[in-house]
């Protein structure tokens, strides 16, 4: 069978999981606009232009994981995954997916936001396999700290080794392997599958996709 690997935010989702649940928590009163808005904006601007601080930004985003009872977390992850992440998916998106369903290929979502997030977006898709970046848990509570490696530019190459090594497969065992991303970002994953497809790209995405003959799709 085939591998179809799918990035999340502005590739499956026409937006950022991770951006507009900062925003969320900030219409919701969790976090304190004036401190958080600006922190975030700065962050998604390094995260545009490949300069983030994947350990820094992870403190920040998960201080309110950390401060936060997880019943809690867990009403307003399902609210937000409603009212905010449904309307970002698209049919295109959608048709996707179901397309690499049809064929019977194993499906996987890759994604630099935290599993806490993500897992249940997935959920919408239909796909069970998610690598995210995993938080650490102490007692039933997030402590607010990476557990493990981040599933972050060369990190996601090295997740997706290790979620292949804990299955028992490998590369080989694919006939091809897909990686759908719009971002820069992810040029270490996208460099190393054999069937790399740039969604929505960003300008160094798109040259790179151009310079390389891969595929470029719209699913907005």
């Amino acid at each position: 069978m085939n591998l179809a690997i799918f990035d999340l935010d502005n590739t499956l989702l026409n937006g950022d999981s991770d951006y507009n649940w900062s925003l969320f928590l900030i219409k919701k009163g969790i976090l304190d606009q004036a401190v958080y808005e600006k922190q975030n904006e700065e962050f998604f601007k390094d995260y545009q232009t490949g300069s983030l601080d994947i350990d820094a930004y992870a403190e920040f985003q998960f201080k309110p994981l950390r401060q936060n009872k997880k019943s809690a977390l867990n009403e307003l992850r399902a609210e937000y995954v409603k009212t905010i992440i449904q309307p970002m998916i698209t049919k295109k998106a959608l048709d996707l997916v179901n397309q690499h369903k049809k064929q019977g290929d194993q499906l996987l979502i890759i994604t630099a936001t935290n599993s806490f997030i993500t897992k249940p977006i997935a959920t919408l898709f239909g796909i069970e396999e998610l690598i995210g970046t995993d938080l650490e848990e102490v007692d039933g509570q997030f402590t607010g700290k990476i557990q493990g490696v981040a599933s972050f530019q060369e990190g996601k190459v090295t997740r997706l080794h290790a979620w292949l090594k804990n299955k028992n497969l490998s590369f080989k065992d694919f006939k091809k392997i897909f990686f759908y991303s719009d971002s820069k970002n992810d040029l270490p994953l996208l460099s190393v599958v054999s069937d790399p497809v740039a969604v929505n790209p960003d300008p160094t995405l798109k040259f790179e996709a151009q310079k390389n003959n891969w595929p470029i799709l719209d699913l907005r």
